[in-house]
């Protein structure tokens, strides 16, 4: 079968959406902003951030009265506070155009809370008596209309598995995107799910297994077809969190490709920096750091191609809290 090809696209560097207040833009109803200081001192060096206000962006001024989102017969819907308004539908609609307009993200940072940027857990007024929690109107039309985006709040990045978990997926959306840029063929499909396996396995098993079984059975699929359904795969999958027990099988999967190389004594650290890791003793970066040396000691293609390894810049350090 000749290999066929998606045709390839320009290619943006790591372009991250974010609320524009979490940037310190005076954007808020009051005047005032709410910067997140991880976002603006930290991944501000790996990411280029591209802020977004809805409410302002639909006409909203600074000052403004309060809106919050309200159920009303079974709809949810953002109203002023003192019901003198409705921007549902402005929000909606800002919402499906930008959809069109921000396929270049690769991530996305919204305002915990917000009516229209809260991504969970926003109060819920009206009749809702039992539930009372809904999702930010532009932040769920965004996330229905661009599903494979990386979305996170700033507050949940205050969790250090939250935090790592969202800052890796971003790097994984931004390979899957320069891919696709690049062109996806079958073979450099298999070539990017082979630099995933461990990565996946630390994630989700069912979806390493069921992913690689389907990859390779593809011959007889349409290559759009099966890039859709990898990337939809590949992207729920890392939403989990991986586990201390996955991690565990990981590092022992790794650990077997030095059983030639390394002394007994050195065997018995490693196992044992994996075994302390397991039992809660040592943090992940603990036996992750001995790997990385008999690595460098001993070369080996496959691994050090491996994303597990490095899933984004060792100066964020972020697996230090797990």
């Amino acid at each position: 079968m000749v290999d066929s090809v998606i045709s390839p696209r320009a290619e943006p560097g790591i372009v991250v959406g974010i609320s524009a207040c979490l940037l310190g833009h005076k954007v808020r109803y009051d005047g005032g902003h709410k910067r997140a200081d991880f976002c603006e001192q930290i991944l501000s060096h790996y990411f280029q951030f591209e802020p977004v206000c809805p409410e302002v962006a639909i006409g909203l001024g600074v000052p403004r009265p309060t809106i919050r989102l309200v159920q009303r017969q079974g709809e949810t819907r953002v109203e002023a506070g003192d019901g003198s308004f409705d921007v549902t539908q402005p929000l909606t609609d800002y919402a499906m155009t930008m959809s069109q307009k921000l396929g270049h993200l690769s991530g996305y940072v919204f305002c915990a809370k917000s009516p229209s940027c809260g991504m969970e857990r926003v109060r819920l007024y009206g009749e809702a008596a039992g539930a009372k929690v809904g999702i930010g109107v532009y932040a769920r039309t965004l996330m229905q209309q661009l599903p494979l985006l990386p979305v996170e709040e700033d507050g949940r990045l205050n969790d250090p598995e939250l935090r790592e978990n969202f800052v890796m997926r971003v790097f994984a959306y931004h390979d899957w995107q320069q891919l696709c840029r690049q062109g996806v063929t079958r073979g450099r499909l298999i070539a990017f799910h082979s630099r995933y396996k461990y990565q996946l396995l630390a994630h989700h098993p069912g979806a390493y297994r069921e992913l690689g079984r389907y990859l390779a059975n593809m011959t007889e699929l349409p290559l759009q077809h099966i890039a859709e359904r990898y990337s939809a795969g590949l992207m729920q999958a890392l939403r989990c969190r991986a586990t201390r027990r996955n991690h565990t099988n990981v590092l022992q999967h790794l650990q077997g490709y030095f059983k030639k190389q390394l002394t007994a004594a050195q065997k018995a650290e490693l196992q044992g920096s994996i075994d302390k890791y397991r039992r809660g003793i040592l943090p992940l970066m603990a036996p992750m750091t001995l790997l990385q040396h008999y690595l460098r000691e001993y070369p080996n293609a496959y691994l050090q191609q491996q994303v597990y390894l490095h899933p984004y810049p060792e100066e964020l350090a972020l697996r230090y809290g797990l």
